[in-house]
């Protein structure tokens, strides 16, 4: 994601995120790395973007992300039906890691503009 509508959410040495207005869902980029020093900061940042059913994480451009991080976007406590992070452009890195812990990526169906 990028363009004039991104607007810078989060950042620190790691990591950047940042929130496209796109119409429909907030659409958000995760760039660099997330573990336990910043997983707290990254779940508050996606929550401060929320403003209806869900969000859409945009994890293609992550390079590390550890099993703190992995709880922030994947919600394993919550019911699948009350979790509000979608997440997009998932890597074979992050897959493989999300079913060892035995938490099944499953798309949801969500479009963003070209």
């Amino acid at each position: 994601m990028s363009g004039a509508e991104d607007r810078l959410l989060y950042q620190d040495r790691q990591l950047m995120i940042t929130v496209c207005a796109i119409p429909g869902p907030p659409s958000v980029a995760l760039i660099g790395e997330i573990d336990a020093t910043n997983s707290p900061a990254v779940a508050g940042a996606l929550a401060s973007c929320r403003q209806g059913a869900y969000i859409v994480v945009d994890t293609g451009r992550l390079s590390f992300i550890d099993v703190s991080g992995l709880r922030v976007l994947v919600m394993p406590t919550l019911p699948p039906s009350q979790r509000w992070i979608r997440l997009h452009n998932v890597t074979p890195y992050q897959r493989r890691l999300l079913r060892m812990m035995g938490w099944y990526y499953e798309p949801r169906a969500h479009h963003l503009p070209a």
